[in-house]
């Protein structure tokens, strides 16, 4: 693992970075799918597929009616996210940890704001995080620079901001911002996997990520 000056912020994807969302989006996914005509997607094509906002992924899916789409899928996401709401392991106790060592954190999620501010209440976090920026909030979405600009707030975007995430996403949003970007999933990243865009640091799961900055 490179060595690297500790962080002043920390900005973190949401959907299995810090909770287990990809039931929830899988099922009101394909209830979206259901209602417009298309064919039902498998949990790994919706894995692998989901990963823009919607208003920039569901015009180029359903045309002129990616409108009705939406609605569908938020009505459909908004009936079921909390009760299926889950943090991903020891993602409450890094976010403690590291807010109670002064890190400015703050969230970065291609899904509404409105369901991301009730989800980070849901779990209590909203004490531990300074900015919860979803999909709409600011002028375009992730990976542009601009929702990066709206979580941090009055910092300034630099190589001691880590964006950490588990997508090519994430990884490109870091590097579009001139963050350094980090990846954070079960499986280590595999040669030549993000061209462009490649993972300044790696790590396992949420104890490995707050195990390396106690120690930095």
């Amino acid at each position: 693992m490179p060595e690297r000056k500790p962080p002043r912020a920390i900005l973190f994807d949401w959907d299995n970075t810090l909770v287990e969302s990809w039931g929830v989006i899988h099922e009101a996914m394909n209830l979206t799918l259901a209602a417009m005509g298309h064919p039902h997607w498998t949990r790994e094509e919706t894995e692998t597929r989901v990963r823009a906002s919607l208003r920039d992924s569901f015009p180029a899916m359903f045309g002129g009616r990616w409108r009705d789409a939406e609605r569908v899928f938020y009505n459909s996401f908004a009936a079921i996210h909390l009760q299926h709401l889950r943090a991903l392991p020891g993602a409450g106790e890094m976010l403690a940890d590291l807010a109670g060592q002064g890190l400015y954190l703050g969230v970065i999620r291609n899904k509404r704001g409105e369901y991301l501010r009730r989800e980070g209440n849901q779990l209590g976090w909203a004490a531990h995080i300074r900015a919860l920026a979803g999909a709409g909030d600011a002028a375009r979405d992730k990976p542009a620079i601009e929702h990066v600009k709206l979580a941090l707030g009055d910092l300034v975007c630099g190589e001691d901001v880590w964006l950490v995430g588990d997508a090519d996403i994430d990884l490109k949003c870091a590097t579009n911002a001139g963050c350094t970007p980090v990846l954070m999933r079960p499986a280590a990243p595999a040669a030549g996997e993000f061209p462009g865009h490649e993972p300044a640091l790696y790590f396992p799961d949420c104890a490995g990520l707050l195990a390396y900055l106690r120690q930095a």
